[in-house]
């Protein structure tokens, strides 16, 4: 029976690379001479810290254009607030969503049992599994799914025949 996963991976090493380049082109700009701007990345969490918000915008908008460089899809990327540091600092983290949570899973199976397509989804821990009888089902269902989750990175692996 004919299978494949709905999941949500980003290339954390993509990200590693990606946030280094932001860090030497913040820390070469004339704009940023004598400023504390920079981005730090820990586990899944990327922290961006600048010496105002005006500041902290620009550096946001070259970590994205450094992500996008590097095929990262930035719509995985989850924005906390801005908070204040000592003096007039800010920073802000920057949270990578990896996985599909249950509340987007739900929404997947509620979606393609609605769909009437002959398919079959089940929740796999942070993945969704589709089968069905036969493979063309399943590519009309990716088909659907692209078209109607657009807020989110999904990728369509594992497919089995």
């Amino acid at each position: 029976m004919p299978s494949f996963d709905i999941v949500s991976e980003v290339d954390v090493v993509e990200i590693k690379n990606a946030v280094e380049q932001c860090n030497k082109e913040v820390s070469n700009r004339f704009d940023f001479k004598g400023s504390d701007a920079r981005v730090e990345q820990g586990d899944k969490v990327l922290t961006v810290f600048a010496d105002d918000d005006f500041k902290l915008e620009q550096v946001i908008d070259v970590l994205k254009t450094k992500l996008s460089k590097r095929n990262v899809d930035i719509r995985c990327l989850d924005y906390a607030k801005v908070e204040k540091v000592s003096g007039n600092k800010v920073k802000q983290a920057i949270t990578v969503k990896v996985g599909v949570d249950t509340e987007l899973a739900k929404k997947l199976v509620r979606l393609i049992k609605d769909s009437k397509l002959k398919v079959q989804a089940s929740i796999q821990g942070d993945a969704v599994r589709v089968s069905g009888a036969k493979r063309d089902l399943l590519q009309e269902c990716i088909a659907m799914v692209r078209k109607e989750v657009t807020d989110f990175p999904l990728q369509y692996n594992n497919f089995r025949d």
